[in-house]
C-alpha cells in the first residue's frame, strides 16, 4: 500500500496531521521530502548556467533544423 500523509516534527518525532489508518505496532518505511516554505531564489541563481559546456549548442541547433526537414507524413496518393 502506498499513501502520502502530512506530518510535523515535534520534539524530534513525526506527528501525523492526518489519519494514517494503520494497525497499532505496524512497522512502516518513511520517505521524507522537505516541502519548501518559500521559494528559494538563491538556488535558482546558483543553478544558472550549470549545463554550460555539457552540450554543443551549435550542433543541437543544426540537428533541430535538420530534423524539421524529415517528413513523417505519407506522401498523398494521386
Amino acid at each position: 500500500m502506498k499513501r502520502t500523509i502530512r506530518a510535523v516534527v515535534k520534539e524530534g518525532l513525526l506527528r501525523p496531521l492526518e489519519e494514517a489508518d494503520l494497525p497499532e505496532g505496524k512497522e512502516v518505511t518513511l520517505t521524507i521530502v522537505r516541502a519548501p516554505s518559500e521559494r528559494d531564489f538563491d538556488a535558482f541563481v546558483r543553478s544558472a548556467g550549470g549545463w554550460k559546456g555539457t552540450i554543443d549548442a551549435e550542433a543541437l541547433i543544426r540537428n533541430i533544423y535538420a530534423d524539421r526537414l524529415i517528413s513523417t507524413r505519407p506522401e498523398p496518393l494521386l
